[in-house]
C-alpha cells in the first residue's frame, strides 16, 4: 500500500513541475492554483508513504518518479531535444529506482 502512494506521489510530483512550466513564474492564476494543489497533494503522500517506508529510498523513488515523468512530458509537452542520451539517461534514472525500491526490502 505504502509503495502504492509513493507512486501516486510521485505522479502528482510530475503534475506540480509542469505546473511551474505552465504557471509562467505564478503570474497565471490557475496555473499557479494547480501547481501549489499537485505540490500539497504530493508532499501529503510523500508523507503518508514515510509511515512506513525508509526515508532515503522513498526520497530518492519520489524524486526519480518526477524527474522521468518530467523529462518525458518535456520532450512531449515542450519540444525539448529527444536524444539518445537524454534517454539513456532516463533508462538509468529508472533502473536506480528499480534497484532502489528491492533494496529497501519492504
Amino acid at each position: 500500500m505504502a509503495w502504492g502512494i509513493l507512486l501516486l506521489a510521485g505522479l502528482f510530483e510530475i503534475g506540480w513541475a509542469i505546473g511551474l512550466k505552465y504557471s509562467q513564474g505564478f503570474t497565471r492564476l490557475w496555473p499557479t492554483v494547480g501547481t501549489a494543489a499537485a505540490l500539497l497533494v504530493s508532499m501529503t503522500l510523500l508523507a503518508v508513504a514515510l509511515r512506513t517506508l525508509p526515508l532515503g529510498s522513498a526520497y530518492a523513488i519520489w524524486t526519480g518518479i518526477g524527474t522521468i515523468g518530467t523529462a518525458i512530458l518535456g520532450i512531449l509537452l515542450f519540444g525539448e531535444p529527444a536524444t539518445a542520451l537524454r534517454a539513456l539517461c532516463i533508462v538509468l534514472i529508472l533502473v536506480g529506482i528499480v534497484g532502489l525500491k528491492f533494496a529497501a526490502g519492504t
